[in-house]
């Protein structure tokens, strides 16, 4: 009776054991990317601001793209591009390992976006033939956004995106991949998985130098989007379709348009006005979820602007204004794990130091220019000069930066890798600064009692300051 007693209580430890195992085999396997992004090296002792190291031309535009194997990159798990693309050009249909941000800089377009096992809850008309045998269909798809600029738009991973150009101007925009994010089970490389076409930037040199050999030379015949490599046989059956049109999706070598293609007519698409109801739903709920209850997933908000001075965090009518999106105003970030943060600074104004608490950041600058300082945990500043139009400088955690602006002012926008990312001021009235007591400042840093005064109190502003009297005097001399 006791080895029966013992031999159960053997099966239910192996049994339990077991399970525990698994549990915690599945608990390192969830966790460990999102653990990676804070074990990423990032001792850097010199930041350089940087421009696109490369540029891909397509038939109705080109992609600028930053060097995504640089130690700043690297460091705070992100990818840069730029698209700029023509009047009536097409991004074509793409997803990615990584979600992707974009911001856009400039002009307005239409942005599809395809969420796995939604409805198409939108029809546009279609029609067919000549004058006489013109026939009349409606063409079922999924919700379609009216872009312009100043919005933010949030592409979670795997989701398939495209944009359109129905502008008068250049639609310019500027993307971000958190390649560090928990949800990219593949590495650290950005890679954009296209529909369509035969996209220049799957070339074959930029391959190599991606992942560091091309899969692709032994395929010389096929496409770049993800049909080229499949049988041709195994398409015509699973899309039911005629074997010259499988060779057409397949986009064969000699399909040179790019990632970006013109269209020849203004594409058949019927989409909400620029003001639409998700815009002004946007406006209304703006900062709170109601009855605390998130989006669901087909219905989730993918875009949201941020050039609305009335929707700023800060603001000073001296110096500028800033607005921050994260995840409780715009609840999709949490699923993407990234704060936006839009600034506007006024002539030699300044955004006094501070630091990130929970997030790395990838500042981008959009107009004018600024004298950034960044210093490190040493003291040691890793990085003194200007960040201009066009220019991006990463920011690791709890490096202290701060900006002035030149004669033009600055606008930027800046990349957290956190969903709700918390910046600490050391100067102005919600500053360290301002919350310690004076006898403690004033053993701290060794002065009197008042100067330690003077140095708590003489910046009463919040964020943002104006330019100081002293400053404004040295410039009138």
């Amino acid at each position: 009776m006791a080895y029966f007693y013992l031999l159960s209580l053997s099966i239910c430890f192996l049994v339990l054991h077991g399970c525990f195992a698994q549990i915690e085999q599945v608990t390192r396997r969830t966790r460990l990317p999102h653990q990676h992004r804070f074990q990423t090296e990032c001792r850097l002792d010199n930041l350089n601001a940087q421009e696109p190291s490369e540029r891909i031309e397509s038939e109705a535009g080109f992609t600028e793209y930053w060097d995504q194997n640089d130690d700043q990159f690297q460091c705070a798990g992100v990818a840069l591009l730029r698209h700029t693309i023509k009047r009536r050009g097409l991004l074509l249909p793409s997803y990615s390992n990584a979600p992707r941000l974009f911001y856009v800089a400039q002009g307005k377009g239409i942005q599809g976006a395809v969420l796995p096992g939604c409805p198409n809850t939108y029809q546009s008309p279609l029609q067919f033939g000549n004058r006489r045998t013109q026939q009349r269909i409606e063409d079922s798809h999924q919700k379609l956004r009216p872009i312009r600029e100043g919005d933010i738009l949030a592409v979670p991973e795997g989701v398939a995106q495209w944009i359109y150009n129905d502008g008068e101007n250049q639609l310019v925009l500027v993307g971000f991949y958190d390649t560090l994010n928990e949800e990219n089970q593949l590495d650290q490389n950005p890679r954009d998985f296209y529909l369509a076409g035969n996209p220049q930037e799957q070339s074959e040199q930029r391959s190599q130098r991606s992942r560091g050999q091309s899969r692709r030379g032994e395929q010389d015949n096929n496409g770049n989007n993800v049909f080229g490599g499949f049988d041709r046989r195994c398409l015509v059956e699973s899309l039911n379709i005629r074997e010259d049109l499988v060779d057409k999706i397949q986009s064969r070598r000699e399909d040179q348009r790019g990632n970006i293609v013109n269209v020849q007519d203004d594409l058949q698409l019927i989409a909400p006005g620029r003001e639409d109801d998700e815009e002004r739903e946007d406006r209304q709920q703006e900062g709170r979820r109601e009855n605390g209850i998130e989006e669901t997933f087909c219905t989730q908000r993918l875009k949201h602007n941020t050039d609305d001075p009335q929707l700023a965090d800060f603001y000073n009518p001296r110096a500028g204004r800033a607005t921050t999106l994260n995840s409780y105003v715009f609840p999709v970030l949490e699923r993407l794990q990234l704060t936006v943060v839009r600034g506007f600074l006024y002539k030699n104004a300044l955004v006094g130091p501070y630091y990130n608490l929970n997030s790395n950041s990838v500042i981008y600058g959009l107009r004018g220019n600024a004298k950034v300082q960044v210093v490190d945990d040493n003291g040691d500043n890793v990085y003194d000069g200007e960040l201009r139009e066009g220019q991006a400088l990463v920011v690791p955690q709890n490096y202290v930066v701060l900006k002035r602006a030149a004669n033009e002012g600055f606008e930027w926008v800046s990349i957290k890798t956190n969903d709700n990312a918390i910046t600490n001021q050391l100067a102005g009235r919600l500053s360290v600064i301002q919350a310690l007591p004076v006898d403690v400042l004033q053993n701290a840093f060794n002065i009197d009692e008042n100067d330690a005064f003077q140095l708590k109190n003489n910046r009463n502003e919040a964020g943002m300051f104006s330019p100081s009297e002293s400053q404004s005097q040295r410039r009138r001399d």
